[in-house]
């Protein structure tokens, strides 16, 4: 069985952390058995909410735009090209920094699911 989607036509949704998601590949919308893949998108000097997930362990790939990424207790930049590894437990967020969209891939090993996923602040 061949599972394809496109970003063209999957309508984007709001996650809890304030980014704008297209769930591209997600087991319980595509049949796929394990992990999600979603783009994200983070419009110009917004920041997403402190987060993290218990169980799942995430890579965001930076597609354009540039950010500043906190990890725990540390802050990153993240630039186009760029992948970042998240461990399960790690707070985490983005900020856009650039002067344009900050879009990004997020894959999710096991699927990203909102009940896994607990905020750290308040919007």
């Amino acid at each position: 069985m061949m599972l394809k989607t496109s970003c063209k036509t999957t309508e984007a949704y709001v996650t809890k952390d304030g980014s704008s998601i297209r769930e591209l590949m997600h087991p319980l919308v595509h049949g796929n058995s394990a992990q999600s893949l979603a783009e994200a998108t983070v419009p110009l000097g917004i920041t997403t909410l402190l987060h993290r997930h218990t169980v799942t362990e995430e890579i965001y790939h930076i597609l354009s735009g540039c950010g500043l990424m906190t990890l725990g207790d540390e802050s990153i930049l993240v630039n186009e090209g760029e992948s970042v590894c998240i461990h399960p437990g790690t707070p985490h967020n983005i900020k856009n920094t650039g002067e344009e969209e900050l879009r990004l891939l997020c894959c999710c090993s096991p699927a990203y699911s909102h009940d896994d996923t607990e905020l750290l602040e308040e919007s």
